[in-house]
């Protein structure tokens, strides 16, 4: 394998049963059509029928649910294409930026990354010291 190929190889998306996947879209649409309950007392009879259309074919015939179990995995993938980006870029510059430029200001070199010319030496004394090198020969 190249390492483009590696790079480019898409694992198998493993997508949930279609039994399961009718059942929990059945419960999902009786619940929106019974929590109006709780408040004005009315039932959305059009999230009940929605919801027995999802249970019906998931207890009796599972296979009619797979195109809409494929097509609504596609969906999560398609969103998480556009959704991951986003948020990862949003605490970018919402949250790593601005600590950066906080600590620049207060003067903190936590990786030490300023120059020191009259310094001997970068390497930063462990204490206490590690272990011998004598121990590390065999490490795998």
């Amino acid at each position: 394998m190249t390492a483009h190929e590696s790079a480019t190889h898409q694992h198998e998306i493993k997508t949930s049963s279609d039994r399961s996947f009718g059942f929990v879209f059945a419960a999902i649409f009786l619940v929106i059509g019974l929590l109006p309950l709780f408040k004005s007392g009315g039932v959305l009879v059009w999230s009940l029928i929605v919801s027995g259309l999802f249970a019906a074919p998931a207890a009796v015939k599972p296979s009619v649910l797979a195109p809409l179990n494929r097509g609504w995995t596609a969906f999560g993938l398609w969103l998480n294409k556009i959704v991951s980006p986003v948020v990862m870029g949003v605490l970018f510059f919402l949250v790593v930026t601005p600590m950066g430029l906080f600590m620049r200001m207060a003067g903190k070199d936590l990786l030490r990354l300023k120059l020191q010319p009259s310094a001997k030496s970068y390497w930063i004394p462990r204490e206490p010291p590690g272990p011998d090198p004598e121990t590390m020969s065999n490490q795998f």
